[in-house]
């Protein structure tokens, strides 16, 4: 990994207005926990709702859509990536520093409010087992959207269709597909991790782990692949 391309890939999304973005959900998740408890809501019905219906299920998504595309999308769009792609870096490391920059930033983003809002809820333990899997899904989506980023011009709108079709209609209604779901990996290593007995999917924790891995270094390898193609002016060639 190039320590150099990740400080601007750092520097450069967090200077630009999409990261914005990034402010409210955090604050939502924590708020809507808040009154939630305020109300004496059912710590079950509270974790179903906010940690798994908003938290993994939304604001995990959306936050490592919004960093994830926009780490690489951004300079290919504007035009740029010509200077990193001008400079005799290989273009694997280039993009490794781009996903290590994307997944720390969607890690912190969504984990630290997730630990929060589990702590609000049901104690330590609950709000470091989703919060330790929201690691992993923050860097699986990294992977998966970074991937998009170069692979097609719209990453954000497939990156939604997929969270909002594959993830939140198909793989809740037919489980066979949930192998291929990152929200279903981050609902089994947070059950597992938390040790509670509120959240369940039929994806086992041996097949969460390799999914999780597989869809990272997939989605790592054709970023890399599809940059190679890339000229010095920003086209493919």
């Amino acid at each position: 990994m190039n320590m150099t391309i990740a400080w601007i890939t750092a520097r450069g999304l967090f200077g630009r207005k999409r990261f914005l973005l990034l402010l409210p959900m955090p604050i939502i998740l924590i708020g809507v926990t808040a009154v939630g408890l305020a109300f004496d809501a059912p710590a079950a019905d509270l974790a179903e709702t906010v940690l798994l219906g908003l938290g993994v299920a939304t604001v995990l998504p959306l936050v490592s859509l919004i960093v994830g595309t926009g780490v690489l999308g951004s300079e290919i769009d504007d035009g740029t990536v010509v200077h990193i792609l001008a400079k005799p870096i290989p273009r694997g490391r280039i993009i490794m520093a781009k996903l290590a920059v994307a997944a720390s930033v969607s890690a912190v983003a969504t984990a630290v409010p997730m630990f929060a809002a589990g702590a609000m809820i049901g104690g330590t333990r609950l709000g470091a087992g989703f919060a330790l899997a929201c690691v992993a899904g923050a860097l699986a989506y990294s992977a998966l959207f970074l991937a998009l980023s170069v692979l097609t011009r719209r990453p954000v709108l497939l990156g939604l269709l997929y969270v909002v079709i594959w993830e939140g209609l198909i793989s809740n209604l037919v489980a066979g597909t949930r192998t291929v779901s990152v929200q279903h990996y981050v609902i089994r290593f947070a059950a597992e991790l938390s040790g509670s007995e509120w959240f369940r999917t039929t994806v086992s924790t041996a097949v969460a782990a390799v999914m999780t891995a597989v869809v990272t270094v997939a989605g790592t390898w054709l970023a890399a692949r599809r940059l190679r193609s890339f000229s010095v002016a920003g086209e493919t060639s």
